[in-house]
């Protein structure tokens, strides 16, 4: 479809074809109009009923999979319906996969480490499902999807799937769908979930309400190794792994590790009946990397013999429902129209160095709790 052009009255006398300023004469409408009837028209994926969902996953069908994952991230009402209607149908085909939890400091290697666990596990004739939690982009709050291509081998694997999950921005980079990702994967048959943080450091004991085994990575020859991961992350660890043990860096990944088993001295263990010790490893050459999965095996088959495993999971399951309800309520709070008007009063006159930080806490606390009696009573 053209458009008539013409050279505009104000044209320099004597101009040549230098002289490339140009008036459009407009759409013509008629011809707009034609090329739309013309145009072939996007196609739409079909929406899948529940059912269909359901025996997508349950046959392992990736792409039904990976729309069923979309779903459960999404936040529109509509898909959390349809999305809690699919995770109580494959309920029953769950719990039985190995889960376990990768955090660290950044630039220890754990995408490294989890590539090459998972090329092991898949030679060994394992399904693996990677929950690679990455940062959000600031641009578009999707995924940054950096560990894909990290792990160029592993995602060439039939036997594993590897979704990167917008981190949200949330402090410790675990989203708030990843339990329900986990469920998904289990139903399709991976028999493996390996989920990686983050690990800003500070609140990745997040990821501990959500797997059987905690597994820390250091990083050696960056400064004091033992402020490298916080207290706190430590305590929570089924197992701490000093990574890069290879090369001149072997025998500084040795001290670093005697230096862990010390501190691990003093520590309570995270889970009972199970000593946290500290291993070494290379991603890189692959040394370590069969026994610190060996390791992990031990941790199952004791913990199911002793009955942590269901204890650790029924407790899970508990600790989310909690963590659900009180999203909902604070949701409900913080969208309540009156709550809004009162927090932007109190906003207001805390910018102008009226009000105290109490006293506006204490305001909002009387909305809030006047606009919960009143849908009480009503």
């Amino acid at each position: 479809m053209g458009y008539d052009t013409y050279k505009p009255d104000w044209t320099p006398e004597c101009a040549g074809d230098e002289f490339a300023c140009q008036v459009m004469t407009g759409i013509d409408e008629e011809a707009l109009r034609k090329a739309k009837a013309k145009a072939v028209p996007a196609i739409r994926r079909r929406e899948l009923s529940v059912d269909e969902y359901v025996k997508g996953i349950l046959a392992c069908d990736r792409m039904i999979l990976a729309r069923a994952i979309t779903l459960i991230e999404s936040n529109a009402p509509k898909h959390f319906e349809l999305g809690q209607e699919i995770i109580q149908k494959i309920l029953p085909y769950t719990g039985k996969a190995v889960r376990v939890g990768i955090t660290g400091v950044p630039g220890a290697g754990k995408s490294t480490f989890i590539e090459a666990l998972g090329n092991l596990l898949c030679d060994r004739g394992k399904k693996i499902a990677v929950l690679a939690v990455d940062p959000s982009s600031h641009v578009s709050g999707g995924s940054i999807l950096g560990d894909k291509t990290r792990m160029e081998q592993l995602v060439k694997q039939p036997n594993a799937f590897i979704r990167p999950s917008p981190s949200g921005g949330t402090l410790g980079g675990v989203t708030r769908k990843s339990r329900e990702t986990l469920l998904l994967c289990e139903a399709a048959g991976f028999d493996t979930i390996l989920v990686e943080t983050v690990g800003v450091g500070q609140s990745e004991t997040t990821v501990r309400s959500m797997v059987d085994f905690f597994l820390v990575i250091a990083l050696t020859g960056a400064g004091d190794d033992l402020q490298g991961i916080k207290k706190g992350v430590i305590e929570t660890a089924d197992a701490i792994l000093v990574n890069k043990a290879d090369g001149d860096n072997k025998r500084k990944a040795m001290v670093a590790r005697s230096e862990y088993e010390q501190v691990l001295h003093y520590l309570r263990p995270a889970t009972e009946g199970w000593t946290t010790k500290a291993y070494t490893c290379s991603a890189l050459t692959g040394e370590g990397i069969s026994e610190i999965w060996d390791v992990v095996m031990d941790f199952m088959s004791q913990m199911e013999k002793s009955g942590t495993l269901l204890g650790r999971r029924q407790q899970q399951t508990l600790t989310w429902v909690w963590q659900m309800a009180e999203e909902h309520i604070r949701n409900s709070i913080v969208t309540n129209p009156n709550v809004v008007k009162c927090m932007e009063a109190v906003r207001n006159e805390i910018m102008a160095d009226q009000l105290s930080a109490t006293k506006a806490a204490q305001t909002l606390i009387d909305a809030i709790e006047f606009e919960l009696k009143s849908g009480i009573s009503q």
